[in-house]
């Protein structure tokens, strides 16, 4: 028997040396990063592809200025030519045409007149500043989107404690039902009721840390980290005076833009007469013969002035009915935006107002409703009540909390929202 228990002490021991290093190995899962609320904006914009792209059309419209500048900038070329014959050609001893020749030329060309592609870089640097603004405006846009996603994580987590609190109640109750069972002054039925509440708790505990979990991630995804990311102090968002200038909606990002792009596409416009004015340049072209011959001697050069005058073309008519359309188009699109922003400051102050007027009822509510749940519960400890009424003055509370969570979130993102709306988040 003695060497039964030594064999099995044995294993016990061997078993726990192999066990103990393997969990000791075992890699632990690194905490969750945390960020504030003015970081996850800054890492957004550095960090995510959407800017990348922006960027990129800034870096081409920076391309096309410099295309159109080269228009205006001298061009040499250079040839070299070698004509071979089947023999040399002359008269009299005389050679007029060598049978092998190489021809050196070179030419260099200047525009003197050329109001057209001057008018183009002009238009390339209009264009500039319109990229830039675009990419203003898609900052922002990612910096909304990461925002939601914040608020998101701090909309979930408050849900998440409100669920624990219920949980935490319930399972008081569970305990205290028990405790009356075993002492014979409870019943079995309303244990399992107890019970049966608890166990709803627990399940909905686990849904809302799901919801917080995938609201982490989002968060995460915006910033192009490795995993979830933690949301950390709510933000504060001022209401902006119920007085605005009359110009309030030119801070907007997208409304700077098109007026800027409306200010590009009239420049283009007024440019058409420019279509009409001549054109002028100048080239020198010199060559050199090796070897020289009778009718082509050693060295020569040309000077050449040339001018051009549009006299009659349909196509010029054509180009400004089209910027015109165009010009019209961009006015329509700024006529929209503007009448869109101003709706959106206008829902926006009206939510700002409602859900500080709800937020207000829904914390009234949920003191009301823990104050009922007080009561229930000491009255069923005494045995005044059953635990029907418990578990529904529970319901209740939690309920009653879970409504201050979601109007705190929505007042949360009325006052971010009226924000996004005036143009002074960016």
């Amino acid at each position: 028997m003695n060497r039964i228990r030594s064999t099995w002490a044995a294993a016990v021991v061997l078993l726990l040396m192999q066990v103990v290093p393997a969990a000791a190995q075992t890699p632990q899962t690194p905490p969750m990063r945390t960020v504030e609320f003015q970081q996850a904006i800054e890492e957004a914009i550095a960090r995510n592809p959407t800017m990348a792209r922006a960027e990129a059309t800034i870096a081409q419209a920076h391309a096309l200025l410099q295309q159109s500048r080269a228009a205006l900038m001298p061009t040499v070329t250079g040839t070299i030519t070698n004509v071979t014959y089947d023999s040399e050609r002359g008269f009299e001893d005389t050679v007029t045409q060598p049978q092998s020749q190489f021809v050196f030329g070179a030419s260099a060309t200047m525009p003197l007149l050329a109001f057209e592609s001057r008018a183009r870089v002009n238009q390339s640097r209009d264009q500039i500043e319109v990229a830039q603004l675009a990419g203003a405006e898609v900052r922002q846009q990612v910096a909304v989107a990461t925002a939601y996603a914040y608020l998101g994580v701090i909309a979930a987590k408050r849900q998440l404690e409100v669920d624990e609190r219920a949980l935490e109640t319930a399972r008081a109750h569970l305990e205290f039902a028990e405790r009356r069972l075993e002492g014979g002054a409870g019943s079995r039925l309303n244990q399992l009721r107890a019970a049966q509440a608890a166990a709803t708790a627990e399940s909905r505990l686990e849904t809302t840390a799901l919801a917080l979990r995938q609201a982490q991630e989002a968060l995460g995804l915006l910033l192009v980290a490795d995993g979830p990311v933690d949301a950390g102090a709510e933000p504060l968002f001022d209401v902006p005076e119920d007085a605005l200038p009359s110009d309030w909606v030119l801070d907007r990002p997208d409304l700077q833009r098109q007026v800027r792009a409306i200010a590009a596409a009239e420049r283009v416009l007024r440019d058409t007469r420019k279509s009409w004015l001549p054109a002028a340049s100048v080239s020198f072209t010199p060559q050199a013969v090796a070897p020289a011959s009778l009718f082509a001697p050693s060295r020569t050069w040309q000077l050449t002035f040339s001018v051009s005058q549009p006299i009659f073309t349909r196509r010029i008519a054509a180009e400004r009915a089209l910027r015109e359309v165009t010009l019209t188009q961009e006015r329509i699109v700024r006529d929209e935006l503007e009448q869109q922003a101003r709706a959106e400051e206008r829902m926006a102050r009206q939510a700002v107002e409602r859900t500080a007027r709800a937020l207000e009822r829904a914390r009234e509510a949920a003191a009301s409703a823990e104050e009922v749940l007080k009561i229930t519960m000491a009255a069923f400890e005494l045995g005044a009540t059953t635990n029907l009424e418990v578990i529904d003055a529970q319901r209740s509370a939690r309920d009653a909390a879970s409504a201050v969570a979601i109007a705190e979130d929505a007042a949360r993102r009325a006052r971010f929202e009226l924000a996004v709306a005036l143009g002074r988040f960016r």
